[in-house]
């Protein structure tokens, strides 16, 4: 209590400035006291938010009791029994199962990520800032004290040393500034030994700074490491997930790439060119303004969506749109538009244009056949079969009012469009304007010479999945006719549809051929010509004077570019 009491006293006394404050720290040590403190401030605001950042607080080192807490195990389990409830034959099932896979080793990861966090950064820096760090600032405590204490005993000296020299007790009053000098030299010692290894604490704390500062590289590399390790486990299960897209065999029609559409459903015809057009024929040759007269909205998106979901799979599943044909037609039209690249092809759009701008009419037909010539084969094919379909609309114009000038009107931006398509301002509606003019034209032109352009019999019988590669659709047996002779062509798998144009386009040739047929090929199409004979007019005749020579189109994927 004595000792207490003067420490209390001196520390007053200080603070007042009757005394003496002895600094027993070099400039060296403060300057690490006060770093010591910056340090423990640091860790603490780091620690307190490392904390909040991971998602397992506690669990000790139980790997698989800590993962069972994180969000992203219960969204693997979920995944897992949803995969289970739909079957593995389902494609949504299918890919539950990889992606709980794939969220379930994401979860491991994170919780030993967690883990290495706590034990290599977490737990140093906590042991710095509530074990090292209070132990210097504890020893600096005690050397505090003792300073007090060895001031308090050098002032009590001091006026023992002035009382013996002015007091009556010369002797007694000697013989207490020697104890008091004793107990000076006691405190003063043992301040020392405190101040001592106080410094030796200080100095050992700045040469672990390294130590210290290392902690943060462990939750660098920690990371990457954990990141790594999870990009690792995404990438294992995202081939696989996008493996089993690939494989569906269902995919939406609308806004896919005819190449890729046909490769799936391995056809030469698209489903709903092919579906809408026998649809059209069977039930709409004679409805006023085909595809002109806008059907039921809610019509149209309904057999969009069922063409989409693979419904439609014969003219059967369509016979309830018997009383709305103009959604039908309104469906085939937006196909072709969302088409990502227009049936006539934006590689192509110069050369349509600049063909369809000649004035000649013998050399704007050169002209289109040649660019007509290069189309890549899937479009050629389906290009064909449109033109096919679309003459055979305006054959029945008288009723239908659909003349191929009007069907080009209204189908032809739908067919071909540039990819700059879009723009803003006067100038590019102008531009517009002259484009979807010229491109009606070119449209009009190749309807009306549809036999020119794509001679030989033609059968709109639907196709049969598994055909691609083959003889063209509708081209199985052709004839061509030469003088007085027919023979089948295209029986090897090469077709060339324009070969030997002016011997096989004839008008009097046409109607030899149309005289030993008797009849239409089976399907749809013979239907319509014995219900509809009467309202048909027969095939428009080639152009007055056809071009003479013809290169041969290969039954290949490359384009032909002569002329």
């Amino acid at each position: 209590m004595k000792k207490q009491f003067l420490r209390v006293k001196q520390l007053a006394n200080q603070t007042v400035g009757r005394a003496e404050k002895t600094e027993v720290l070099s400039d060296e040590l403060l300057q690490i006291e006060k770093k010591i403190d910056n340090v423990k401030l640091a860790t603490h605001n780091v620690t307190k938010k490392l904390s909040a950042c991971q998602q397992l607080q506690g669990g000790g080192d139980n790997l698989d009791k800590r993962m069972k807490k994180l969000p992203q195990s219960a969204l693997s389990q979920s995944m897992l029994e949803s995969s289970a409830l739909m079957g593995d034959d389902a494609l949504l099932g299918a890919l539950f199962q990889l992606c709980g896979e794939g969220q379930g080793n994401l979860a491991k990861d994170l919780t030993n990520y967690e883990m290495e966090v706590e034990k290599t950064v977490m737990t140093p820096l906590t042991n710095l800032q509530e074990v090292d760090i209070p132990a210097i600032q504890t020893q600096r405590k005690r050397l505090a004290k003792l300073v007090l204490d060895m001031d308090s005993a050098r002032s009590r000296y001091h006026s023992a040393i002035r009382s013996s020299n002015t007091g009556g007790n010369q002797a007694a009053a000697m013989a207490k500034a020697e104890s008091l000098k004793d107990e000076m030299d006691d405190a003063q010692s043992r301040m020392n030994l405190c101040r001592d290894a106080l410094a030796t604490d200080m100095y050992q704390f700045v040469s672990k700074e390294q130590e210290y500062a290392h902690n943060l590289i462990s939750l660098v590399e920690a990371q990457i490491r954990f990141h790594r390790a999870a990009i690792s486990s995404l990438e294992k299960v995202l081939p696989a997930m996008k493996g089993q897209l690939e494989q569906a065999m269902m995919k939406p029609v609308y806004g896919l790439s005819l190449e890729e559409h046909l490769k799936i459903t391995e056809r030469d015809i698209a489903l709903p060119l092919e579906a809408c057009a026998l649809a059209l024929l069977e039930w709409g040759m004679e409805e006023e303004g085909l595809f002109r007269v806008a059907g039921s909205s809610s019509k149209t998106k309904k057999l969009k969506a069922a063409l989409d979901s693979g419904i439609i799979t014969g003219l059967a599943d369509l016979e309830e749109y018997v009383q709305d044909v103009h959604s039908i037609s309104g469906a085939l039209k937006l196909y072709l538009r969302e088409l990502p690249e227009p049936l006539m092809t934006f590689d192509l759009f110069q050369d349509w244009m600049e063909a369809g701008s000649t004035q000649d009419p013998q050399v704007k037909l050169q002209a289109l056949w040649s660019v007509c010539d290069r189309l890549p084969k899937q479009n050629y094919n389906n290009f064909r079969y449109l033109i096919k379909f679309l003459a055979t609309i305006s054959g029945n114009s008288e009723v239908n009012k659909m003349s191929a000038s009007n069907l080009a009107l209204v189908l032809a931006p739908n067919l071909i469009w540039s990819r700059e398509e879009g723009g803003n301002g006067m100038e590019d509606a102008a531009l517009g304007v002259m484009v979807t003019g010229v491109a009606s034209m070119i449209v009009q032109t190749i309807i009306q010479h549809a036999d020119w352009f794509f001679p030989g019999e033609f059968d709109f019988q639907p196709s049969t999945p598994g055909s691609a590669g083959s003889t063209p659709q509708g081209s199985n047996t052709m004839l061509s006719v030469v003088g007085d002779s027919a023979e089948p062509v295209n029986g090897s798998g090469d077709y060339s549809p324009l070969a030997d144009k002016h011997a096989a386009h004839t008008e009097s040739t046409q109607h030899e051929v149309t005289q030993s047929e008797g009849k239409r090929s089976s399907g749809i199409w013979n239907k319509i010509g014995n219900r509809k004979s009467s309202s048909l007019k027969k095939p428009n005749s080639p152009p007055p004077q056809t071009p003479s020579s013809f290169p041969t189109r290969k039954n290949t994927s490359s384009v032909t570019t002569a002329l």
